[in-house]
């Protein structure tokens, strides 16, 4: 697939199931996301990978944070079965570095772009994926266990795997009334 087909043709998946990445597609999506423009050379990101058991321990942060928010019976179950959506989920952390060129919300955007970039990539080795947020990205539990600190944001949670049935992608949105020129 060119870059032309991919880029106007990628569309979410949220409907994945196994096989997931195999380590070397996986290797090729995190150097995907390592390239994501970076001003001043920061690397304001961190990929945290949840695979296997990865997924059950990420299931238990969502599980602990859904109980401290008061959840009980069927929404507590369903939070501890969130990641298993997909076989894997990358969650994206923005680390914000002080710099006097580049602002925390650069950095917040350049990590955004890395979730792009290897959702893309999913997408151009034939996987579906889906990236979500939610508040699980902003609660304070899952923040702390994933250790997120200060000014440092989840900006996704990005579920890949095989898509379960190939969805139609939507045709884009017209351009008029979205683009103004100067």
């Amino acid at each position: 697939m060119d870059a032309k087909a991919l880029l106007l043709n990628r569309h979410s998946q949220p409907r994945l199931t196994y096989p997931g990445p195999t380590a070397e597609q996986l290797d090729l999506m995190l150097a995907a996301g390592a390239r994501a423009p970076d001003h001043a050379g920061l690397t304001p990101w961190e990929f945290v990978v949840a695979e296997g058991e990865g997924l059950e321990r990420l299931g238990e942060i969502y599980f602990q944070a859904a109980k401290a928010d008061g959840a009980e019976g069927e929404a507590l179950a369903r939070a501890r079965l969130l990641p298993t959506r997909a076989p894997v989920v990358i969650t994206v952390i923005a680390k914000v570095s002080e710099h006097p060129k580049v602002p925390a919300i650069e950095q917040h955007l350049s990590a955004g772009c890395a979730v792009m970039a290897m959702q893309m990539m999913a997408y151009s080795l034939g996987l579906g994926g889906i990236w979500r947020t939610g508040p699980y990205a902003r609660h304070p539990l899952v923040r702390e266990a994933l250790g997120v600190q200060g000014d440092d944001e989840i900006v996704g949670f990005l579920y890949i795997g095989t898509p379960l049935k190939q969805t139609e992608a939507r045709s884009a949105p017209a351009l008029e009334g979205l683009v103004r020129h100067l």
